[in-house]
């Protein structure tokens, strides 16, 4: 049996508490810089637009980083979506944050766009041990 079916043969095992509890703090870091963002790229439109879609890569990508996985990026990006959908809907009041203009269009679509490029790009399982480099 070569060491591929023997590494597919195991069974998985759950995630630790400590790894539950940093996927939980980066779903509400993500809350919290849809929030932030929703805010800001109305505020100040073309800056407050690009620094609301940076400071989600930011967070995402710096999430797969400390996670050491994918899933490190996909859990803000899941409150960061949370957080914009509830933010979305209107009040019975009138009372809005979005408004129908193209800077929260561009927001909404631009920062979906930028959670599926960082959770791709996000750091995936790479096998231990050195690297084979030729010439060496």
């Amino acid at each position: 049996m070569s060491d591929r079916t023997s590494m597919m043969a195991q069974p998985l095992q759950p995630p630790s508490a400590g790894r539950v509890a940093a996927y939980l703090g980066l779903l509400v870091l993500g809350a919290a810089v849809g929030i932030a963002g929703s805010l800001v790229q109305g505020g100040w439109f073309p800056g407050g637009l690009l620094l609301a879609l940076v400071g989600e890569a930011g967070l995402l990508l710096g999430g797969a980083r400390a996670a050491g996985s994918r899933a490190g990026a996909v859990a803000p990006a899941g409150g960061w979506m949370i957080a914009v959908i509830f933010l979305t809907a209107s009040r019975s009041e009138g009372d809005f944050i979005f408004a129908a203009g193209s800077g929260s269009y561009l927001f909404l679509l631009g920062g979906m766009a930028v959670a599926v490029i960082c959770a791709t790009l996000g750091a995936g399982r790479q096998p231990d041990g050195d690297g084979a480099r030729l010439a060496k």
